[in-house]
């Protein structure tokens, strides 16, 4: 068994953007290592190279102190390394047998599966969280049929099962519960006494205050800061992970409480439920543009999607001054709401066909049959213009164009509706600098024109920039609201990562 693995200068590209770009880590047997940081840090890009997931573009790894190549997650593995990630690896129409031992399975002497010896190593292994699960776990029960923090677990024990002597642990409490968390933290603690080594990328800083010996963090990619825990509070932490010296470019001239306050009510949530939300209430106001902030995966996009009739919920809403029931996106649509999602490439455009077919995509209905053709142009054409749209015509195909002119023509296509209620899923995502200040102008003048926007946004630095205010989403509800001298990134980033005393209101 190894004792150290060190990872040294690593630099990682992805095409023109930069992973990281001065990554280092180290980790010794006995202890927990958290590697922390802000949104788009390096932190999973670090984890994925440890892991061989990813291969490093400079810098190398270090086994023992002897240069080590892991060109993939089956070279890691063999060398005793395992990680849990936030995306789950299991088959969802396969067993919890089949899965933690998918290409690992005990065999008996004449070649074939040995299913006793399955059965009891996963009972076994299940037996590590007994008390834990809603109804008792069996080795043959399918995957699909379990709860997501159940899923997490077993992707857990996926992981230990091989006997690592080093476990990344990647946002592995994120679906878990209090009393899940409890006992792999348990666990976690007997690793360290039989002498592994454990790596705990979180957001959480009560978690990382309770189970980490050391810490190290990455700031835009590269390590900024490294120590013991109980060498550091959670405010010198959280000014490590962010860039001081960072202006945003482009700033909004926010609404004031008492001149949001003064205008209608568009939107008024309460106690709204779903499987991950846990009772969120807000109000909007008209031509107020207010930010979800949050780290990724804490309710925001269920947020946004309940409200776009795509996910059932529980709770009210009210639209406009009435209450309403969202049951499907056409009842939205028709309520004047438009949801734009961030992942173009899967949710926002259909790439094999044209420009002006996406642009109407929403609203070929609005032109009649037979369809008047030219009317269609020439509104999509208006809609190119006002949007600085850069194409050869709009008969050409949506692939030809650039990452940042493609979400443009996913907002034209909303924006063609004319909806009273704009909701943003991430919508700079992967999108030039360029194109991101024209996007902060047309938010702008949207909210000017009395259109109310709810902006979900990964980059803190674009919500401070824009938001009149910020609502901070954390484990599925509103932790924090932060406006006026209150909204500043150290503040969003600290209530992000549920620091106790890192808010300055």
């Amino acid at each position: 068994m190894a004792e150290s693995l060190s990872a040294v200068n690593i630099v990682k590209r992805y095409g023109g953007v930069v992973a990281l770009s001065d990554g280092n880590l180290d980790v010794r047997t006995g202890e927990v290592v958290a590697l922390i940081g802000a949104n788009g840090s390096g932190k999973s890009t670090m984890s994925k190279v440890i892991n061989g997931v990813v291969v490093l573009d400079g810098g190398q790894l270090l086994l023992d102190q002897s240069p080590v190549h892991l060109s993939s997650p089956q070279v890691a593995k063999k060398l005793g390394i395992a990680t849990v990630f936030q995306e789950l690896s299991l088959i969802p129409q396969m067993t919890v047998a089949e899965n933690i031992w998918l290409t690992r399975e005990p065999m008996t002497p004449l070649g074939t599966v040995n299913a006793k010896v399955v059965r009891e190593k996963t009972d076994e292994l299940l037996s590590l969280f007994e008390g834990t699960y809603k109804t008792a776990i069996k080795p043959d029960d399918v995957v699909a049929s379990l709860p997501p923090d159940e899923k997490q677990i077993i992707e857990i024990l996926k992981a230990i099962s091989p006997d690592p002597w080093l476990m990344i642990l990647d946002e592995a409490t994120a679906s878990l519960d209090s009393r899940q968390v409890q006992r792999l933290f348990e666990l976690v603690q007997t690793w360290k006494e039989q002498g592994k080594a454990v790596v705990f990328v979180s957001h959480r800083m009560e978690e990382i205050f309770r189970i980490a010996d050391r810490f190290s963090v990455l700031r835009n990619g590269k390590t900024v800061g490294a120590g013991i825990m109980n060498g550091v509070t959670e405010k010198e932490l959280v000014q490590l992970m962010i860039k001081k010296e960072s202006v945003f470019e482009y700033t909004r001239t926010e609404l004031t409480a008492e001149e949001s306050s003064s205008k209608p009510v568009c939107l008024e949530v309460e106690d709204l439920r779903t499987d991950i939300l846990d009772g969120v209430s807000f109000k909007v106001h008209e031509g107020e543009l207010v930010g979800i902030g949050g780290l990724r995966g804490q309710g925001q996009r269920d947020l946004l999607l309940s409200l776009f009739g795509d996910v059932r919920y529980r709770g009210r809403v009210h639209l406009f001054g009435d209450e309403t029931r969202l049951k499907h996106p056409r009842e939205a649509m028709k309520k004047g709401i438009a949801l734009v999602p961030g992942d173009r490439a899967r949710e926002g455009l259909l790439y094999i066909r044209s420009i002006l077919e996406n642009l109407q995509l929403p609203s070929w209905a609005r032109y009649g049959f037979p369809l008047k053709i030219s009317r269609a142009k020439e509104h999509a054409g208006e809609m190119g213009i006002s949007l600085n749209l850069k194409m050869a015509g709009l008969q050409e195909p949506v692939s030809s164009l650039s990452g940042g002119n493609a979400q443009k023509v996913v907002l034209g296509k909303w924006l063609m509706r004319k909806p009273k209620l704009l909701l943003l899923d991430d919508p700079t995502k992967g999108v030039d600098v360029g194109t991101k200040a024209e996007f902060y102008a047309l938010l702008t003048r949207l909210c000017e024109e009395g259109k109310t926007i709810l902006f979900y946004s990964s980059d803190d630095e674009e919500l401070v920039g824009l938001s009149d205010r910020v609502l901070v989403m954390y484990d599925g509800v509103i932790r924090t609201e932060l406006r006026g001298a209150s909204l500043t990134k150290e503040n969003l980033v600290a209530a992000s990562l549920g620091a106790t005393n890192g808010v300055v209101l």
